[in-house]
Order: structure tokens, then C-alpha cells, then sequence
């Protein structure tokens, strides 16, 4: 029987410390997939962004998804009491759970309506469970099915034909309201991942000319600084260059603050009371939230947004009805193509028995009557395979019927009956 099951939070359940104690890195996510493979044996696929992480489990051999087990294996992953979060956390089965990775993947469940981020996120996602081998034939499925949902919804809506994304929502409503401009502002940028370099194109839209990139790895911070025509310091050096810059954009993917209120202190005198502009994008955060309680210090994080991006999905909400129809047009194909994967095998057997009853007749009648010619013949095997065909036709039916339901315990019934009634070999 097969089952779905997706746990995790997200920026709608949790809050940014909730959310900030279960954020996986990618090298994270890959440890875990493989600690999974090691203990399970069902399919798993591992989402994790700033605004969600999400464990997709999936079984088609009946066995069952403990749910409980799955929500201890996230909590001890990153050594939290389920019991101190759980009001945080939630669980959604089959449908429910195709659904929302649906909404997921075409940007409708995202802080901001038709963000583009989501979706690679949620190719990379799956890409590592393939590598690790935790992606079986049915989240293979599910998240082939969930590329085309996100496919659909660009082209057929106008949800990402103006699209906004956190960075852009974050430099036009939030850097724009503390500085009248930006070109003789100083700009450091802390990552240089895809979100740094979004936000960095959203800046120079805005007039950002003086661009400092700071990352750990400096190959990837000089390749960043050269496609927007800025320099690169080293690490050890963020503190420093702290001191100077007016705006600070941070994007790492560290686990824990690079920048703490310490660190912030000790180079507070050196910047003479000027404005600083931080927006932490991190997950977890960069910046020690204490920092924001500092003099001529404006430091928002990812969830500071929220109601700016709010008022951008009102503007778009003429758009949903049209992609919410898509997805629930893709969830009834998807298992579709799941049931009917699954009713393939006794539908084969059903009519590879039959037809081995049809020739045992049809060899006995032919032996009999030997005086019929070929035409006559062909007329006899051609009659025997109209009634075949026609006895076959209601349970086929039947079981094709079921397979666009999304709860499928009618379709293991029907199954299981026609295995019995016509006691058919496994």
C-alpha cells in the first residue's frame, strides 16, 4: 500500500528559533539521508531553506510510516525535545502531503508569492536524496510531478510574471526607508551563495556602486565580486570592514553567528554613530539579534518580512484560483499514475490468466470440430476475445476509477478481491 507522509515547519507553523534549531546545511542534509538509509527502508527526501524544513517519507511495499519515529529521528538530528517544539511542528499524510509540496514547489506556500528560489531549492533537495539513494520510484514521482506543477504555474498565471523575491522586497521596503540613496552608500555582502548574489542584483538596481564580498571560501567570493564589479577582503577581516560599510547583507550558510554582540561592540566606537543597515537572510542567523537593539543599528531578519510580503500576496491573489486549480489537476495525476503503476500487475495477470483459458478452450474446440476452416476459426477466437474483453471491462473499469482517488484503501480492496476471486498467483 502506499503511503506519504511530510514532517517538518515552516515560516507559517514556527518561529525563526524554532526554525533556527532545525536548519540543516547541505552537508548536513547529506549526513542525514545516508543516517536514514542506514536505519530505514523507506524513501526520503530532506527540504531544507530559511523558511522550512521538511522531511518527505514515502512506502509502497505496506509497510507503515511510524510517525512518531520519523519525528524523533528529526529532533534527535538536532538535539531537541520533541515535546519543547511541538506545538511548532506538523505532519500531513498522502494527499495532504502531495498537495503541499505542490504549493511548495510553485512558490504559492513561500513568504513571498512566486519567489524563484524555491524551486531549485527543491530540485537540490532532491538531487541529494539521489545521491544518497533515499529517493525511490515514488518521491521520484512526487517530485518529477511537483517540477511540472511549478512549470505550469509560470506559464499558465501571472504569478511570477512580476515576480518579487525576499531580497527584493528586502532592499526596495526596508534599506530604501533608512537611506534616500544608495550609490555613495559602502555595501558588504557576508556569503556568495544564489541568495547573495540575488540580493546583490536587486542593490545595483537601486544604485549600489562600492561592493565588498567576505566569504569563507574565497574562490567564490572573487567569482561573486567580479560579476557585479566589486572587491573581496578575507574573512578574518569582516569585523574591520564592519566598521566601514553603511549596508550589510549576509547570506552564509554557518551555524551559528558569525557576528555576535561582542564582536559588534568592539568595533561600535569606530563607526561615529553612522546608520547600519543589516539584513540578516540566514538561517540560522548571522548577526547576534542583540545588535539590533544598538544605537543607528536597523538589523531585520528573514522574518521581519512577513508583512510586507503579505501585502505583496494580496496582489497577486486574483492569480490563485488558477494555480490552486493546476495543482489539484496534478494531484489527481499523480495518483493516477501511482495506482495505476500499482493495478498494472493484476490487471496483467488477471488477463494473462484468461487468456491462458482462452487458448486451453479454444485448442480443445478446434481438436473437435476439425473441419473448420481458417476463416471459421479466426470468427470462433475473434467471439472469444469480445466476451473476454467484455467480462473484464467492469473490474478493469472499476480499478482505473479508483485510481484517481486520492485515498487509496478502496483501490487495495478491489485489488485484493479480484486476487481472491480468481485466485490469482502472486
Amino acid at each position: 500500500m502506499l503511503k506519504l507522509t511530510m514532517f517538518g515547519c515552516n515560516y507559517r507553523t514556527a518561529d525563526i528559533a524554532v526554525r533556527e534549531r532545525f536548519a540543516f546545511s547541505p552537508e548536513q542534509c547529506k549526513k542525514t539521508l545516508q543516517k536514514w538509509s542506514d536505519a530505514q527502508t523507506h524513501e526520503a527526501v530532506l527540504l531544507a531553506t530559511c523558511n522550512r524544513t521538511e522531511l518527505y517519507v514515502a512506502s509502497e511495499n505496506g509497510t507503515v510510516i511510524d510517525d512518531g519515529a520519523i519525528c524523533q529521528f528529526l529532533c534527535d538530528e538536532k538535539n531537541v525535545m520533541p515535546e519543547t517544539v511541538r506545538e511548532s511542528l506538523i505532519m500531513l499524510h498522502d494527499d495532504e502531503a502531495v498537495s503541499h509540496l505542490f504549493r511548495v514547489a510553485g512558490s504559492l506556500d513561500s513568504m513571498v508569492l512566486g519567489e524563484p528560489q524555491i524551486l531549485s531549492q527543491v530540485k537540490a533537495a532532491y538531487q541529494t536524496a539521489n545521491e544518497i539513494g533515499t529517493a525511490g520510484s515514488v518521491l521520484h514521482g512526487l517530485f518529477q510531478a511537483s517540477l511540472k506543477v511549478a512549470k505550469r504555474i509560470v506559464g499558465e498565471t501571472e504569478i511570477h510574471q512580476r515576480r518579487t523575491s525576499i531580497p527584493s522586497v528586502a532592499v526596495a521596503d526596508f534599506a530604501m526607508q533608512i537611506f534616500e540613496r544608495l550609490d555613495d552608500k559602502k555595501t558588504l555582502v557576508l556569503g556568495a551563495g544564489e541568495m547573495a548574489d540575488e540580493t546583490l542584483r536587486y542593490l545595483t538596481d537601486q544604485g549600489a556602486m562600492s561592493i565588498l564580498v567576505i566569504n569563507r571560501s574565497t574562490d567564490h567570493a572573487q567569482k561573486l565580486a567580479e560579476q557585479w564589479h566589486g572587491h573581496t577582503d578575507t574573512w578574518e577581516n569582516r569585523f574591520a570592514r564592519l566598521a566601514e560599510v553603511d549596508v550589510v547583507i549576509s547570506t552564509t550558510g554557518a551555524t551559528e553567528p558569525i557576528v555576535r554582540l561582542d564582536d559588534y561592540l568592539a568595533i561600535e566606537s569606530r563607526r561615529q554613530g553612522r546608520p547600519l543597515f543589516v539584513l540578516d537572510l540566514a538561517m540560522p542567523r548571522d548577526f547576534d539579534p542583540a545588535i539590533g537593539s544598538r544605537e543607528n543599528v536597523f538589523l531585520y531578519s528573514v522574518d521581519d518580512l512577513k508583512e510586507t510580503c503579505e501585502r505583496n500576496q494580496q496582489s497577486r491573489n486574483r492569480e490563485l484560483p488558477k494555480a490552486e486549480k493546476i495543482i489539484k489537476q496534478e494531484c489527481g495525476k499523480f495518483w493516477h499514475d501511482m495506482r495505476s503503476r500499482e493495478t498494472g500487475s493484476i490487471i496483467r495477470r488477471l488477463r494473462e490468466d484468461w487468456e491462458s483459458r482462452k487458448e486451453t478452450e479454444l485448442t480443445r474446440l478446434f481438436h473437435k470440430l476439425p473441419n473448420l476452416s481458417e476463416t471459421e476459426q479466426r470468427e470462433v477466437r475473434y467471439a472469444f476475445d469480445r466476451l473476454i474483453n467484455k467480462l473484464l471491462h467492469p473490474p478493469l473499469e472499476s480499478l482505473r476509477d479508483e485510481a484517481y482517488q486520492p485515498h487509496h484503501g478502496v483501490t487495495y480492496l478491489l485489488q485484493d478481491a479480484i486476487s481472491r476471486l480468481f485466485r490469482l498467483k502472486d
